[in-house]
């Protein structure tokens, strides 16, 4: 049995398709694609798919993560080109490596996201964000399946700063609509936050610190922000970058049998 590992992408309108409808979609792709899928056992199999860390409905990634079990060797590259082709534009597979190590799911350590405030002003924004980062714990309020929950957002961002138009990741269509972002005008006041968030329990969300800002700074959007993951993976302690999780299956050398 292979194990394949795909990085895919939830871009412009697909952002708002949840978990459940992507799993739909994608099993779709794998027939489509003539995918050789290992089934697990029992009276209902089911296609051997693991998901890793998906992002929240009505947020756009451009850094999912899920690995597949085939039942015949396939060449990683050609699978994600078929599959690609076997799944709806916004909803792309952008790379495929085979599972040479364990763990992925644990390599997901932190979060790059980029959050879009259509409205603010880049010096309203600066000012909060410092008196974000300025508290020692930022205590929100979130709604969960069992009531109200108040977390600290605080303790769980690494970085937070206020970029420049130019040094967004997120794709502006020529006419001024976001391709992965929110699909409305850009013009006007704009704020560009870059947020880098660890990954804990429970789990700080771009919306958990939006609202963390609004606590701390009253810093409140008119219009609801455009948040889009640009990247998950392990955290790099000293520079406090997120790395490239499928890294250690590329760089993994196997060893030849004959030579153990």
């Amino acid at each position: 049995m292979q194990r394949i590992r795909l990085r895919y992408t939830k871009r412009g309108r697909l952002r708002f398709t949840s978990h459940r409808d992507f799993q739909r979609a994608f099993e779709r792709a794998l027939r489509r694609a003539e995918v050789p899928m290992a089934y697990s056992a029992g009276f209902t199999p089911h296609p051997k798919v693991s998901y890793a860390n998906a992002a929240p409905t009505g947020v756009g990634s451009e850094a999912e993560f899920l690995e597949i079990a085939l039942s015949e060797a396939r060449d990683p590259e050609k699978l994600r080109a078929l599959l690609d082709e076997s799944l709806p534009a916004g909803l792309d597979v952008t790379d495929a490596v085979e599972a040479r190590t364990s763990g992925l799911a644990e390599r997901l350590q932190a979060s790059v996201w980029e959050l879009r405030l259509d409205g603010v002003e880049p010096a309203e924004a600066e000012k909060a964000v410092a008196v974000f980062l300025a508290a020692e714990t930022v205590e929100v309020e979130r709604k969960t399946k069992n009531g109200m929950r108040a977390f600290d957002a605080r303790g769980a961002v690494i970085a937070l700063e206020v970029v420049g138009a130019a040094d967004s990741q997120v794709v502006v269509a020529a006419e001024g609509t976001l391709e992965q972002g929110a699909d409305r005008p850009v013009a006007g006041a704009c704020a560009i936050l870059r947020l880098v968030v660890r990954h804990l329990t429970p789990a700080v969300r771009p919306d958990d610190v939006l609202s963390g800002l609004r606590v701390t700074a009253d810093l409140a959007p008119p219009v609801p922000a455009a948040v889009t993951r640009l990247a998950q993976g392990p955290l790099d302690e000293e520079t406090g970058t997120v790395t490239d999780p499928l890294a250690p299956d590329r760089d993994a050398v196997t060893v030849p049998e004959d030579s153990a």
